[in-house]
């Protein structure tokens, strides 16, 4: 089948609405799996010959993201490769500083209503090296947020999630902590293809949900996080766990015991807590080119509430398709098309409800000869009142969503490392009842920013 043909296939018309969403994905994900599985078939059959054959496996593939996530095997490497002691290093990171224009909130009180100047930051080293018939490996990744955002986070409206100073977050993307990951992992094979592994940590990220955002390639030259962030990939910093699974070459099972707790709004400590919290995930690639995962979990005291009211258990369900193309410029073209449901209680005035909202989420990232990335993110979800601070509507849930492009100018590469620039503009969509808190049911933003990451590395 000719790649082109991919355009060809049709999905259900993806239509705002929240309750239906849940099977437009399911149907989408279908067909495109259908029609990327056919067209790679000749290039799969390739793979398992070299498998075959006998050739060596690296210790650090493609398809390995945060935490035990994968991505499609046919995806580009960004980092410095290091080889020593039996050891096989990757250090990998991005670093954005950036500006941000988004006017027309009337509702916040402190702080800066409408610009902000910050830096949104992660880096990333992973080793590994045999051990005996398996692998073992070492991961740390780290964020210096919590002194490069300020203001309880970066401006971001209809983002929602964690605490700051006594009070939930609101239109405001949280800094991330300093640990954001310390773990290790460990696999080897069972029998024929079939291998066995186990990834444990004081932080990281359980089997829960596509990829976090930050590792995500349709994100990364996006310094702007979802506001549907915890509906899908929120997890992706938990403080205390252990993910098992089997898997092989085109699948993978796995489970983890975690601490579901949202992290507080002290940054640089660990906050540790008992392993109470459950998920599951299955993974398949039917094709090189295609990653598809679906997930649950219960998240136990997951959500803080306002004072004096207890944290709230949520149980969150996921499904995500990550779609990569390579191109002859040496560019690509990466999709994820993501959703996630979300189900927790809600303490409205004393009273408690539960509340059970979805969210769905398009993101594309088009690279040309590795200079240009055009970039784009629709996103449509469903957040209760009391989490935009919009306590005179009680339990209400609102059906919100944003819209936003961008672009990335890259520069030629440095010592390993590339420098860029950008700038992004979006549009925040209101129902009429919140219109007047926005100045308007379309609430339209501005950002620049400059970046800095590693060149693209060559397997």
């Amino acid at each position: 089948m000719n790649r082109d043909s991919i355009r060809a296939s049709r999905c259900p018309d993806l239509k705002f609405s929240i309750r239906d969403s849940r099977f437009t994905i399911v149907l989408c994900l279908l067909a495109l799996s259908a029609s990327v599985a056919a067209q790679d078939s000749s290039s799969d059959h390739e793979h398992h010959h070299h498998e075959a054959a006998g050739e060596t496996t690296p210790l650090l593939r493609p398809r390995e993201a945060s935490g035990t996530a994968w991505v499609p095997d046919d995806t580009p490497m960004y980092g410095v490769m290091l080889h020593g002691g039996g050891w096989e290093t990757m250090l990998h990171g991005n670093v954005f500083g950036q500006f941000v224009y988004e006017p027309g909130d009337r509702h916040r009180t402190g702080g800066n209503a409408d610009a902000q100047w910050s830096s949104v930051n992660w880096f990333m080293a992973m080793a590994r090296r045999p051990l005996g018939s398996g692998r073992f490996g070492l991961r740390a990744m780290f964020s210096l947020e919590p002194w490069t955002v300020t203001d309880c986070g970066v401006i971001d409206y209809l983002a929602t999630g964690e605490m700051c100073d006594g009070d939930t977050i609101h239109d405001r993307q949280h800094p991330h902590d300093l640990l954001m990951e310390l773990a290790a992992d460990y696999d080897r094979p069972l029998r024929g293809s079939l291998r066995w592994q186990v990834y444990a940590g004081l932080s990281g990220e359980p089997a829960l949900g596509p990829p976090g955002y930050p590792h995500r390639l349709s994100a990364m030259p996006n310094p702007v996080a979802p506001i549907t962030h915890h509906w899908l990939d929120s997890t992706h910093i938990s403080f205390g766990l252990v993910t098992t699974g089997i898997y092989s070459a085109k699948w993978k099972a796995e489970a983890s015991v975690f601490n579901g707790r949202e992290p507080d709004d002290h940054r640089a400590d660990l906050d540790l807590d008992a392993l109470d919290s459950v998920s599951g995930r299955l993974w398949w690639l039917p094709a090189p080119s295609l990653a598809l995962q679906v997930s649950a979990a219960h998240l136990t005291e997951a959500e803080a509430q306002f004072a004096p009211s207890p944290r709230s258990d949520a149980d969150k369900l996921t499904a995500s398709a990550t779609y990569h193309r390579r191109r002859a410029d040496n560019g690509f073209w990466d999709t994820t098309l993501a959703y996630g449901l979300k189900s927790g209680t809600e303490i409205v005035a004393g009273q408690s409800s539960r509340a059970t909202t979805s969210a769905v989420l398009f993101e594309t990232n088009l690279t040309l000869r590795d200079r240009h990335a055009w970039f784009g993110r629709a996103e449509v979800v469903g957040k209760p009142a009391e989490e935009l601070h919009a306590h005179e509507f009680g339990t209400q849930v609102f059906t919100v969503g944003k819209l936003e492009a961008g672009y990335a100018r890259y520069l030629r590469s440095w010592k390993g490392l590339t420098p860029g620039f950008g700038g992004t503009v979006s549009a925040s969509l209101l129902p009429q009842d919140l219109a007047s808190r926005y100045d308007g049911r379309v609430a339209w933003g501005l950002g620049v920013f400059v970046t800095l990451r590693p060149a693209r590395h060559a397997m």
